[in-house]
């Protein structure tokens, strides 16, 4: 069977039919991970700033005298399953000057270095998204460099309450500015639903000042019980939006555990592993080094955490009272777990949960 290609039509096939190249997974027009909000390793509901929520997906700032959350939820327009929802659980009708509330996404500086950030240039992206507010009205989305000395703040109008709305901006590529190109931060993306004054700016141009969106602002937060919705996030190259860049599950997975990776008893609960995370053997009476493979190469040497684990030794469970480092790398992590002992120098060691479905490991490589 002879199948022919071309940058125009994409892939075509002996019967005349077409397929857009877009939709057989070549390239990454995306630039955005997760965007449909699909992963959740974490499984949280954030109710403080510089905390993430689903996979990629960071709330930035709330700082207000009223109070939101912020998880994952079933509700979507059509084609998607999940969004990531805002709760406004306690009011602020006076925005102050300081008041912020945003969320936010780092691209990794490898996936923008064919934009051409910083160079003589007359390229352009388009961000899409589909979003629902309770709360009509003007909202910003900005973007800037790593050390946001280069923003651009964009604006878009939320014109039906508590209805599914696409919204599409375009920005031209910015020319000036230091753009990181390697696994450093490269492009940062923040949607705000309230700012004071002390973030409003003027919107259709790269400046130098850290604002997040304009003085048209809404403000979501007037209203106790009020929400905001989003999902479909898009980043791509050019100045047209196209149809959403739908990857397989395996693949969006594989793309948030260079970031961020974790394994939950509760993966394991009702098997005989015992949620059984890594092995090694014992280091001291009170220490045990255990190598855990990580799925994908992480962006960098990630920090380790974990929560309510055990050693096992023989049969005998310790209760983890600690982790360090003791030699990771961005492929495995060699940890070194601490317990009240007293255990057997030599001996072999399992890092498990021990069934508890609140026990975990967690690897985060973060931008």
């Amino acid at each position: 069977m002879t199948i022919s290609f071309s940058g125009t039509s994409g892939l075509t096939f002996p019967d005349n039919s077409t397929q857009a190249t877009a939709a057989t997974g070549f390239g990454f027009k995306n630039r955005i991970i997760n965007g449909a909000q699909v992963i959740n390793q974490r499984n949280a509901t954030v109710t403080t700033g510089s905390t993430f929520v689903t996979d990629r997906w960071q709330v930035d700032n709330i700082s207000t005298s009223g109070s939101v959350s912020f998880a994952q939820n079933t509700t979507a327009p059509a084609g998607f399953t999940y969004s990531l929802k805002i709760t406004v659980t306690s009011a602020d009708a006076a925005v102050g000057a300081t008041d912020l509330i945003d969320f936010r996404q780092w691209i990794e500086g490898y996936n923008i270095a064919d934009m051409g950030f910083g160079t003589s240039n007359s390229n352009y992206f388009t961000c899409s998204f589909w979003v629902n507010s309770s709360q009509t009205g003007t909202y910003g989305v900005s973007f800037r460099n790593s050390d946001s000395s280069r923003v651009y703040v964009s604006t878009y109008t939320v014109n039906s309450a508590s209805t599914w709305e696409q919204k599409t901006v375009t920005i031209p590529v910015d020319t000036s500015g230091t753009w990181l190109t390697d696994n450093s931060r490269g492009l940062g993306i923040a949607f705000t639903v309230m700012a004071g004054s002390n973030y409003q700016g003027t919107a259709g141009s790269w400046g130098t000042t850290n604002n997040r969106t304009t003085s048209a602002q809404a403000n979501l937060l007037a209203t106790n019980g009020a929400t905001f919705y989003i999902t479909g996030v898009q980043l791509e190259k050019g100045s047209t939006a196209t149809s959403f860049d739908y990857r397989p599950y395996g693949t969006e997975l594989a793309l948030c555990q260079r970031y961020y990776y974790q394994i939950n008893g509760n993966s394991f609960v009702g098997t005989a592993l015992y949620g059984m995370m890594g092995s090694g053997m014992v280091f001291t009476s009170t220490q045990a080094d255990i190598s855990i493979p990580l799925k994908v190469s992480m962006r960098s040497t990630p920090t380790i955490s974990q929560s309510t684990t055990v050693i096992q030794v023989g049969g005998t469970l310790y209760s983890v009272t600690g982790i360090g480092d003791a030699g990771s790398t961005p492929n495995v992590v060699f940890a070194r777990l601490s317990n009240a002992g007293p255990m057997t120098v030599g001996y072999g060691a399992n890092f498990s949960s021990n069934n508890n479905t609140s026990g975990y490991f967690a690897a985060s490589a973060e931008l």
